[in-house]
């Protein structure tokens, strides 16, 4: 996998990706897969951000097999109807990339159906979607499921007696904690797939540090991961398009291992070419993996197999 880019990838010609967000690396993510020839729809909350940005795909690779598709991760209600609306109109689904997240917003929010907005979003509403989507991956080619998490995964914890920060929010320890549950999901998930016979490739991703528009959106410039991003915006972040090659490598090279986990192969993981990322080790905990998924089940309803 040395020095591996887009120019390497697999055509994706005959195969149907959903990629949650519309900007940052879920537009790296489309145009890439685009380009590849898959049929690509963007999933996000705003129908004008998701019409620019098929549009700009479309700009460069004309004649692109994309489209939008509203989804709001923040309730479950727009979950149900996105799965429902996909599952009348296809028959199968062979890749989705769960990547839209919100990141340390400064004070507490909640979602529609009243979970803390970052595990809300980043973890519960895409373990949902998955749930929404199995029955149409079950029917895929080489049916994959890529799971953004982060650097931050290596500081989280699940807080299972404050799972939703209640008592006392810190938005990065909050942050935290939903990274390593994307990234417990997508270990748990393999588990499960391997054990009932789904037949699916459940795959993880961080993209080291990149120049996306995630910080700004949350903690806002002024906050000091706003101020430590313009600061070192060239020094340490990648571009988004750099930062996306983990996600299009877990998402299409052959070689992409089930269950495994994939970050740039540089200095901590910052910056550089994909390569296998180090596992924290507390996302190797079955035990916490299985329970959060009960957790997830009676929060959220979604129900596997």
């Amino acid at each position: 996998m040395t020095g591996w880019t887009v120019l390497d990838m697999p055509s994706q010609q005959g195969r149907t990706a959903v990629v949650t967000g519309t900007g940052g690396l879920a537009y790296q993510d489309a145009l890439a897969l685009a380009r590849a020839g898959a049929d690509v729809i963007l999933a996000g909350r705003n129908p004008a951000k998701g019409a620019r940005t098929v549009a700009r795909i479309r700009d460069q690779v004309p004649g692109a097999a994309v489209r939008f598709e509203t989804l709001d991760l923040a309730d479950l209600a727009s979950v149900a109807a996105f799965g429902a609306r996909l599952r009348a109109a296809s028959g199968r689904l062979d890749l989705l990339i769960n990547n839209a997240g919100v990141m340390t917003p400064p004070r507490r929010g909640v979602t529609a159906d009243g979970f803390e907005l970052q595990l809300g979003t980043n973890y519960l509403g895409h373990f949902a979607l998955t749930a929404q989507l199995l029955p149409l991956l079950r029917q895929g080619r080489d049916a994959r499921v890529v799971h953004l998490s982060s650097l931050a995964a290596n500081d989280g914890v699940i807080d299972f007696d404050n799972l939703g920060a209640e008592r006392g929010y810190q938005a990065m320890k909050v942050y935290n904690q939903s990274k390593l549950a994307c990234l417990m999901f997508a270990l748990e998930l393999q588990r499960r797939s391997d054990a009932a016979g789904w037949g699916l490739r459940s795959v993880a991703a961080h993209p080291g540090l990149a120049r996306t528009e995630i910080v700004p959106n949350g903690a806002g410039w002024l906050s000091p991961l706003g101020l430590f991003r313009v600061l070192f915006a060239r020094v340490l972040f990648q571009s988004a398009a750099r930062g996306a090659l983990p996600t299009l490598y877990a998402a299409t090279a052959p070689q992409a291992g089930p269950g495994a986990y994939y970050g740039p192969d540089g200095f901590q993981e910052l910056r550089g070419a994909p390569a296998g990322a180090k596992m924290p080790p507390r996302a190797l905990d079955a035990g916490v993996a299985a329970r959060l998924w009960q957790v997830s089940e009676h929060l959220t309803g979604a129900r596997f197999g």
